[in-house]
């Protein structure tokens, strides 16, 4: 039978199974229940649990902890099981036990409506202590405050507690039906890829791995970019990845070295179907119990997002816009000003915050203006409406009343709303604002004004990037502002080869509440564009690249993909507040395993294979001799 048929017979019978049956968790074991699922329709039946001692009171009763909820157990008080009385009452917290008894209804008044099991308890019988506990260097409840650092080194611990639970099983429900929505649905391939590789010229630092080879190393790819890639050559035409990549990004906050990304790639798209397809996914996967998303999801380019938000990654489940008042100004006689649209991209622009005089201090004003000069060296000018309606600013002398009319006009001004302006080049000052308009919204939500619906998930698509932009220590030269393999915006083609500033990218960025989840492009599939791209734009040896470049002149497909950060992607769907809070094992801030000593010393013995030598500090050969 043609493959093709093959294919359309098995998305046929994923697409009309019926629901899968809820899953067994006593399977394969030797308990009859978990401690969250007992009901008042087991009252009478014999059950044997496993799980931990939450907690024990007074020799009468005690809860017991699994995955999945809480069970009370009542202690015997009989002679006749004296033995479980005293095994129980002296069971140390968080130590593991076997009961086995009776499923009994609790007394008239004692049902507790906030536990799933309130309903029931279960009268001990028998009991074996498993495994005791040793005292814990913290309580192992989410209402208990406890330092990242110990929780970290503890991991194994934290990882008791339910908020974990609950965010390391969604992640897994979630991939699960991405994999479902993928492969299952669209026909994609699952394919692992290598972790030891080559570096790959731009984007950010790689790790090295030493081989046996004197002098050579394998890099930890940042991303399986150039085997997804490849993968299309060789006519795969549409693959995915739960793909773990590495950075060495050094002591950046909430980032890690090692993190996981949803990888795909197709052949023969274009961007707007890329786009269609995560949405589908992430619609498809999307959790029951969240809001629900709409699609398909709002779009705009990167030129919009800097000019009205200041960032190419906006959050828009709130106003605060950036407005340009230039047209408005123009004619005031303030030499600052005046000054600043002399320039040619200079602007005057402004955010309007609104109730700023009620909710924000003095203080906090002077916190903001400090900000943008300390980041951004960015003056700021405030104006205040009073109650009459009238401006309060430095700036109102040098305005008459129909320019202060107009501005008002301009801005929507209402009575004690506080306005922040900036004068001077266009990016400088949007980036400024778009920072400011950030900060001042958590400065109004601290004082109590709610500003952004925490259970709401605005998705946004940002597009037309620019493809290169001016290298930071060399602003003469440039560098990809995607990656090396991002195909030029068609219309911009011919600019490519004439003014490469001005190439407009097929680069499409996934933006969530103000955060980058996703990011990917069309590719460049022409291996006599992609060298241009590298020798005569990047200055870039090609050489290093030079299987890809050889694949692309065998016949490869227009292609093109995208990444979604699952990391990030889980822990903005929770809620955490770091993405360490939805990864079982992370590593700190500073990219150390705190729980297992990592990285660590070796011996020079160890090193000899490698050929590397280490050139130990004083200090760190005090250290690893202690």
């Amino acid at each position: 039978m043609a493959l093709p048929r093959l294919l359309a017979r098995a998305l046929h019978r994923v697409a009309s199974a019926a629901a899968p049956a809820a899953p067994d968790f006593s399977s394969f074991v030797t308990r009859t229940n978990t401690c969250g699922e007992l009901r008042s329709a087991h009252v009478g039946q014999k059950v044997t649990l496993y799980g931990w001692v939450q907690y024990q009171r007074q020799g009468l009763f005690l809860v017991l902890r699994d995955f999945q909820g809480l069970t009370q157990i009542i202690i015997p008080q009989d002679e006749a099981h004296s033995h479980v009385k005293e095994l129980l009452s002296n069971a140390p917290v968080e130590s593991v036990v076997r009961v086995t008894g009776i499923v009994s209804p609790r007394p008239l008044g004692q049902e507790n409506p906030k536990m799933p099991t309130g309903d029931i308890e279960v009268k001990a019988e028998t009991a074996e202590i498993l495994n005791s506990c040793k005292k814990l260097p913290f309580e192992i409840k989410d209402f208990i405050k406890k330092s990242e650092a110990l929780r970290m080194q503890y991991r194994y611990l934290d990882l008791r507690s339910f908020q974990l639970q609950s965010n390391l099983r969604l992640r897994s429900q979630m991939v699960m039906r991405m994999r479902e929505y993928l492969c299952n649905l669209h026909g994609f391939v699952d394919v692992e890829t290598p972790t030891l590789f080559k570096r790959t010229p731009g984007g950010a630092k790689e790790f090295l791995v030493p081989s046996r080879e004197a002098g050579k190393f394998y890099s930890l790819p940042q991303s399986p970019q150039q085997f997804k890639q490849l993968l299309m050559v060789g006519g795969l035409d549409r693959y995915f990845q739960v793909a773990r990549c590495y950075r060495d990004e050094g002591s950046r906050p909430d980032r890690q070295p090692e993190f996981t990304q949803i990888d795909i790639e197709m052949s023969f798209v274009d961007q707007a179907g890329i786009q269609r397809l995560i949405e589908g996914l992430l619609q498809h996967s999307w959790p029951e119990e969240r809001a629900l998303i709409m699609t398909p999801f709002p779009s705009m380019t990167y030129e919009e997002a800097l000019a009205e938000y200041g960032t190419d990654k906006p959050d828009t489940r709130f106003g605060m816009k950036i407005m340009d008042i230039s047209d408005v100004l123009r004619g005031s006689h303030i030499h600052f000003v005046q000054n600043a649209l002399s320039y040619p991209h200079g602007s005057i622009k402004a955010i309007c915050i609104p109730q700023g005089v009620r909710y924000l201090t003095n203080k906090d004003l002077e916190s903001l203006k400090e900000s943008a000069k300390s980041q951004f060296n960015q003056e700021i000018m405030q104006i205040i409406r009073r109650p009459d309606g009238r401006l309060k600013s430095l700036l109102t002398k040098f305005l008459g009343e129909k320019e202060q009319s107009e501005l008002i006009r301009a801005l929507n001004m209402q009575e004690d709303d506080v306005v922040l302006l900036a004068a001077g080049e266009h990016k400088q000052v949007c980036s400024a604002l778009g920072a400011l308009r950030l900060f001042s919204a958590n400065l109004l939500e601290a004082a109590g004004l709610a500003l952004r619906d925490p259970t709401a998930f605005h998705f946004l698509w940002v597009v037309d990037f620019p493809l290169f932009l001016p290298k930071a220590k060399n602003p003469t030269e440039l560098e990809s502002a995607h990656h090396p393999f991002t195909a030029p915006h068609p219309s911009d083609a011919s600019l490519l080869y004439s003014d490469p500033t001005k190439v407009r990218s097929q680069h499409y960025d996934l933006v969530l509440n103000g955060n980058e989840v996703g990011g990917g492009s069309i590719r460049i599939h022409s291996a006599e564009q992609q060298r241009f791209v590298l020798e005569k734009v990047l200055k870039e040896d090609s050489e290093v690249l030079s299987h890809l470049i050889e694949a692309l002149e065998f016949g490869a497909p227009p292609h093109g993909g995208i990444a979604l950060g699952l990391d990030r992607l889980i822990s903005l769907i929770v809620d955490a507040p770091s993405i360490r809070d939805v990864i079982a094992f992370p590593k700190s801030f500073r990219g150390r395993d705190l729980m297992g000593n990592a990285p660590d010393y070796v011996t020079p013995e160890e090193l000899e294979p490698y050929h590397i030598q280490v050139s130990w500090p004083l200090e760190e050969k005090e250290a690893k001799k202690n």
